[in-house]
């Protein structure tokens, strides 16, 4: 599909500002990012660290900062405007430096490689002085599911 008439990427370009409160995704409204960029293959969003996002030591958990990735990396990748819905099949994780509790993060996801089937992705959080905090490389893969728009 054409990134100019794209319905699925000009709602994303409508939230942009927003916390990600519409996400067609449970967890993305859990995570409750604010979206800042929207591009055809390219997402940001800003998420400040909850105490129900963290480990026993106070810093951000490692389960939420996978989830923080592949939540957008799926947004982004239903941003694309496919005709089917794509999963991810493998999400490789290195966890980098710590977050700690109330601390802003920006997360960032972005295509590598666009196949007909595979989806090849990487994601970044960072802090807001440009600390990489996580950062994956994801395959997302196209499932038998006709999207409805």
């Amino acid at each position: 599909m054409n990134s100019d008439t794209n319905p699925r990427l000009d709602f994303f370009r409508s939230q942009i500002g927003n916390t990600i409160a519409q996400s067609p995704s449970p967890l993305g409204q859990w995570l409750n990012g604010k979206l800042l960029e929207v591009q055809h293959g390219s997402m940001t969003v800003e998420i400040t660290i909850r105490k129900d996002m963290t480990n026993p030591l106070g810093t951000l958990h490692g389960g939420a900062a996978a989830a923080i990735m592949d939540d957008l990396v799926g947004m982004m990748v239903f941003g694309l405007g496919r005709e089917y819905a794509y999963t991810t099949v493998n999400l490789n994780c290195d966890f980098l430096n710590a977050a700690r509790l109330g601390e802003v993060l920006i997360a960032h996801a972005y295509v590598i490689r666009a196949g007909k089937n595979v989806i090849h992705c990487e994601a970044r959080i960072t802090n807001t002085e440009g600390k990489i905090i996580a950062k994956c490389s994801t395959n997302m893969i196209q499932t038998g599911v006709k999207l409805p728009f």
